[in-house]
């Protein structure tokens, strides 16, 4: 009697503990998801923030420079403790290289999405944000690091989200509609008004801006790919880039913003709006997506960008009281549309490649095997 029950706990024990660890390799599993749901949650919120800054009249450059200022501070002592022993040392062509990195896809890119945010609305910048990944893909294929093979089914459907994603931008612009109100918590600036009223052109503008933007921050990418197999430190990279945008956005302040009564910041929503972009996306968001890349790959984290698109537009109507339009709406599912074409296209195509690598590799598993039998004559 006492060794079957022992013999119980012992299988009682075992199935526990199986059941423990299929429990962990479901929440694992769930981790990235979970992750990519939250760096997008994260990215919402800063817009939210920002527009809502932008309508209590702080300057887009002045924000810009204090949110760069802010992510140095924390960005370069932590290159300094983590990365001063074992970074590769910097030369002066490696150093010139960051300034023009940041001047091209920090500086320059947060200047003109800012300014077309304050144009636009959260919605239509967080719609527009679906085609970083379309034109990374363009402007990649023209500089032929990609490949667009039309005759093949994933070269057509690639080519047709090229397409949708532009058709999507020139709708938001061009094509506003009937608005929708979501007001169901207006819980903040119903007081605050736009310092810049919502004109046609205005809307034409900012929307080309933040495309001109997004430009800018996918030649970024790409120069950053590559300055990468250069100088493989990132954090001691993307402190140096965050320093030099701080310098340049300094300089375009002094040349912009010469009343320094705009300069100073309150206890409002101008001073949460730059800490929380300074430290919670440059310090928690960045290593987030970092993570989430290495899990399960740049594509999967592209993938759930239009999650931005959705929590956005709730969040702007919830909080901000915005008018949804119907432009906005279906511009950004066009975006959305060319999005995933072209991630079906590029996945469709790296499977293909991955095929006959797979195949061969068996064969010559299968051959060895064979081969190295006892039975093999």
């Amino acid at each position: 009697m006492i060794s079957f029950s022992i013999n119980d706990d012992i299988t009682t024990h075992n199935r526990h503990t199986s059941e423990l660890n299929i429990d962990q390799l479901i929440m694992d599993g769930k981790k990235p998801y979970l992750v990519a749901l939250l760096v997008n949650t994260i990215y919402a919120v800063m817009i939210i923030f920002s527009k809502a800054a932008f309508n209590q009249g702080l300057s887009t450059f002045v924000f810009i420079f204090y949110r760069q200022v802010t992510a140095s501070l924390l960005l370069v002592p932590l290159a300094f403790v983590f990365e001063r022993k074992k970074a590769p040392p910097l030369s002066f062509m490696i150093i010139i290289k960051f300034f023009f990195l940041s001047l091209i896809g920090i500086t320059g890119s947060l200047n003109f999405y800012n300014v077309g945010l304050k144009y636009t609305s959260s919605t239509v910048a967080s719609a527009i944000n679906n085609s970083i990944p379309v034109i990374t893909f363009f402007i990649a294929f023209v500089s032929g690091l990609e490949k667009l093979k039309l005759k093949s089914m994933s070269g057509t459907t690639k080519l047709i989200g090229v397409i949708l994603c532009l058709v999507g931008v020139v709708v938001v612009a061009f094509y506003t509609g009937p608005r929708f109100s979501l007001k169901i918590l207006h819980l903040y600036l119903h007081n605050i008004h736009s310092s810049s009223p919502e004109t046609h052109v205005n809307w034409i503008e900012g929307t080309f801006l933040i495309l001109i933007a997004n430009i800018s921050w996918s030649v970024w990418i790409i120069l950053q790919g590559k300055m990468l197999a250069e100088y493989p430190s990132k954090l001691l990279m993307t402190a140096l880039q965050c320093t030099f945008s701080a310098i340049t956005c300094f300089c375009i302040c002094i040349g912009v913003e010469r009343d320094f009564a705009k300069w100073r910041l309150g206890w409002d929503i101008g001073l949460l709006a730059v800490l929380y972009c300074g430290f919670v996306v440059t310090g928690v968001a960045y290593y987030l997506q970092a993570w989430c890349i290495e899990k399960k790959g740049p594509v999967f984290l592209a993938m759930a960008t239009p999650c931005c698109f959705v929590i956005t537009t709730i969040l702007s109507a919830v909080f901000l009281g915005e008018l949804t339009s119907l432009g906005s709406i279906l511009g950004g599912l066009l975006m959305v549309g060319g999005l995933y074409g072209v991630l079906w296209g590029k996945s469709k195509e790296q499977t293909q490649a991955i095929l006959p690598v797979e195949a061969e590799k068996t064969k010559d598993c299968v051959e060895e095997h064979i081969t190295t039998s006892p039975f093999h004559p």
